[in-house]
């Protein structure tokens, strides 16, 4: 009897549920799962509880409701300047997960290859290994974790139809700059890709743009823009996403999504746009106050004696372990909770599962979330001291 496919063979369970686990197994200072401590906007979390009250809480509609779709194209045109249709050009997902999964599930065909930002998010390699697509990883390095611009062109060949660009990068804090990104949509000009954009931390970056791939020339017509309100506005449990992009890409998410969830979150949808119409003001603060929790946290650990290599967007910083006299990310995160009462996540989990362990570049480098109230960062800190040397 076959109990389990061949679609999830090596996957097992996602590093964040592993460690937060262990986190609350230990009683340790959980720096590894990416969600805050704290919830977002009251007006906001009041926009749910109206429309609870006002009988949402039925199925939505697939594509998902009028007010979020009309209120994701306007985010567009107000932050970015693009013109997007709300009808046709948006739709509503699970999350940005699923809008990802959706994405590779409704266009990628079984044997294509995919070029990927390595090291990537752990559900990418996931959903790519159920499409039956083959990754094709270009690796940003230590300590700078630029693009590598000639291994990007290197990546791609006549099997390649899909880009799946992360900018602000999750787990390095890069976000691309223009002529990165530029050198992006020159190869998936010349070649006639797609590229999947998942954009969840557009607005997170410290003194930094974020650009959407899609507004560069030629890119509107093959780009997916995918984000989800979660980070943006600290709800992560709402699970609300989308992708907004040409109608013929939009439809084949569409396509797919229709199988995997139908609709979700009816209530949470409204809540969602109101958020998205909030005034310049709370992004700016909400921006500022991570920024000073990212500059708090790359402090202390750098006090600890780690190497910091502070990050230009998301609310993940990454450290050099090796200072401290340690090697293997993975079996320093695990030990971590005994070690200091601390978790993390280990870089190396975000590369390609079929490197060797010690060929692995992401080895000696660990994650912290700084998306926690500064005492919680404050109390990991002074935990972590306990690692000196």
């Amino acid at each position: 009897m076959r109990t389990q496919s061949s679609r999830i063979d090596g996957l097992g369970t996602t590093i964040f549920a592993r460690m937060s686990a262990l986190a609350a197994a230990t009683g340790a200072v959980n720096l590894g799962q990416g969600f805050p401590d704290t919830d977002g906007p009251d007006v906001v979390r009041e926009a749910a509880v109206e429309a609870l009250r006002g009988g949402a809480n039925q199925y939505a509609p697939g594509v998902g409701v009028p007010a979020l779709r009309e209120a994701v194209a306007e985010h567009q045109r107000r932050w970015y300047g693009l013109d997007v249709d709300p009808d046709t050009e948006v739709v509503v997902t699970t999350g940005a997960t699923e809008a990802i999964a959706a994405a590779v599930l409704g266009i990628v065909e079984p044997g294509d290859e995919v070029v990927v930002l390595e090291p990537y998010y752990d559900s990418y390699v996931a959903v790519l290994q159920m499409a039956g697509a083959v990754r094709r990883p270009v690796t940003l390095r230590a300590p700078d974790f630029r693009l590598p611009r000639e291994q990007l062109r290197a990546a791609v060949t006549p099997r390649t139809t899909a880009i799946l660009l992360n900018t602000p990068h999750n787990p390095t804090g890069t976000v691309l700059t223009p002529d990165e990104l530029a050198a992006v949509a020159q190869v998936a000009r010349e070649h006639d890709l797609v590229v999947i954009s998942d954009e969840v931390y557009e607005h997170l970056t410290f003194d930094v743009p974020h650009v959407p791939i899609a507004t560069l020339p030629g890119m509107w017509e093959r780009t997916l823009t995918i984000s989800s309100g979660g980070k943006t506005f600290s709800f992560t449990g709402w699970k609300v996403g989308w992708a907004s992009g040409p109608a013929p890409l939009v439809a084949s998410v569409l396509g797919a999504k229709q199988f995997l969830t139908f609709t979700s979150g009816s209530p949470l949808q409204p809540a969602v746009a109101a958020a998205l119409r909030l005034d310049d003001d709370y992004f700016a603060d909400f921006r500022a106050g991570m920024r000073a929790r990212r500059d708090r946290l790359c402090a202390g650990l750098a006090d600890v004696g780690l190497g910091v290599v502070v990050p230009d967007g998301t609310y993940f910083a990454t450290t050099d372990i090796r200072p401290l006299g340690f090697e293997d990310g993975l079996d320093f995160c695990l030990r971590l909770p005994e070690l200091a009462g601390v978790v993390a996540v280990p870089h190396q989990v975000f590369h390609d599962p079929d490197t060797p362990l010690e060929d692995n570049p992401g080895r000696p480098y660990v994650r912290w979330a700084f998306c926690k109230r500064p005492e919680v960062i404050d109390e990991a800190v002074r935990r972590l001291r306990s690692l000196r040397v």
